[in-house]
């Protein structure tokens, strides 16, 4: 597939579907007459997105046992989690001071002067299960089946370490049947994702005239500061991103930031991590990330390396305190970061999935979990955002991890990279 072809498609997927959404807007007059329409939107992007979720968990459990077989041993797997796991939480901590100091230097919620609503008020969002313990064994598959049938990618995770795990203790793994098998799976679920790619267009196009035909354009002006200094956050979040990855990278970032441009486009569209998961693969693989690296770290970042969505958690919660005049001092806040930092792992790359953790951390600091009403409205322009972020975040992280591993062990790839992340040029 041209992939410079499929992203001019996917721009002009989206300026058509605010165009139409903006159509449908004013036509429809009333919200229940929009909200009808963009139903019918909405059939297409749900179309879209199963067909993403159809092929994401084979992708997943294939790519990635294949990925720890090739590993020479325990010791590769460790090294290369370790490191996976210090830019985690370095991203993860840093998106989450940003999105407080941001917060707290534009107040955006403050002047709004809300009175606190009713104790029964609620933003209608299941959070009951949302606990520590339920996390922790959430973590954990009672049935592989189950877990690919619900696009738990957390399960996938560790159903496919312990399976990985068991095949490189075979004898030549990748040269047994086993082994054989699950690569050939995975060119043949790369071979199906080009094929359902063909429709992502068609996807974007639905999914922004869906949301422009619902709030209309105007509300980029409603809430035009408000979201503007959200992105203005995630701006700044890049460069830092970008910044440190031109540190451990080089000039290579340039190409890198090139060759993930249409997931981050299609992630932005759709507002869904998932969605973008197979051309991230795809892209990491042009710029020279070896399979067995990009199998392990990439899915691993999709459960613990969400640094637009904790930047947007932070930034919610903030907001609401602010708009309902609720004082938060210097440790609350900290601890709200020490919170959504634990709260936000294994949270699933789907759309609104930040929204069931800020609704889950409201109650733990006083606040009116009702609040969540206030930006519930626009969140579908947040979403977009954080969801490019998430993308960006995790394709950095991957190319990171690689260009330092052993570069003797890249040579057992059964796929020979186009190029190492530390060789490429800018050009």
């Amino acid at each position: 597939m041209n992939t410079k072809r499929l992203t001019s498609q996917i721009g002009v997927a989206m300026l058509l579907g605010i165009a139409v959404g903006w159509g449908c807007h004013e036509y429809a007059k009333e919200a229940a007459a929009a909200k009808e329409l963009a139903s019918y939107f909405s059939i297409i992007t749900d179309i879209f997105l199963r067909m993403i979720k159809m092929i994401i968990a084979p992708l997943v459990f294939s790519t990635l046992v294949t990925g720890l077989a090739s590993m020479s041993g325990g010791r590769s797997v460790g090294r290369v989690g370790l490191r996976a796991m210090v830019w985690f939480v370095s991203a993860s901590a840093t998106s989450l001071a940003l999105g407080m100091l941001l917060v707290n230097f534009f107040q955006p919620g403050m002047h709004l002067n809300l009175p606190l609503p009713e104790a029964t008020a609620t933003a209608a969002l299941k959070t009951g299960d949302f606990t520590l313990k339920a996390f922790i064994t959430h973590v954990f598959p009672r049935s592989i089946v189950e877990a690919m049938a619900t696009t738990e990618i957390l399960q996938i995770l560790v159903f496919s370490l312990f399976f990985g795990a068991a095949l490189s203790t075979m004898k030549n793994p990748m040269e047994s049947v086993i082994g054989r098998g699950l690569e050939e799976l995975t060119k043949l679920m790369f071979r199906i994702t080009d094929h359902v790619m063909r429709f992502a267009p068609l996807g974007v196009f639905a999914a922004m005239a869906a949301a422009i035909t619902v709030e209309g354009v105007g509300v980029l002006w409603t809430y035009g500061k408000l979201i503007g200094e959200f992105y203005l956050g995630l701006v700044l979040l890049w460069t830092i991103l970008f910044f440190v990855g031109y540190g451990l990278l080089g000039r290579s970032i340039g190409r890198l930031a090139g060759l993930i441009r249409e997931p981050i486009m299609l992630a932005f569209a759709t507002a869904s991590s998932e969605s973008a998961y197979p051309k991230t693969i795809e892209a990491l693989d042009r710029f020279g990330v070896p399979k067995r690296i990009s199998s392990f770290v990439l899915p691993l970042g999709y459960s613990f390396n969400l640094d637009g969505s904790m930047m947007y958690q932070a930034f919610a919660v903030l907001f609401i305190a602010q708009a309902y005049n609720i004082e938060m001092g210097f440790t609350q806040q900290l601890t709200l970061l020490l919170v959504l930092m634990l709260t936000s792992k294994g949270m699933a790359g789907v759309a609104r999935a930040s929204l069931v953790v800020v609704a889950a951390t409201l109650p733990m600091f006083h606040l009116p979990e009702a609040g969540l009403l206030l930006i519930i409205g626009i969140d579908q322009f947040f979403d977009m955002g954080r969801t490019a972020t998430n993308v960006i975040g995790n394709s950095l992280a991957t190319a990171v991890v690689a260009k330092y591993e052993p570069a003797e062990e890249a040579e057992t790839e059964t796929v020979e990279p186009v190029a190492q992340p530390g060789a490429v040029s800018a050009g």
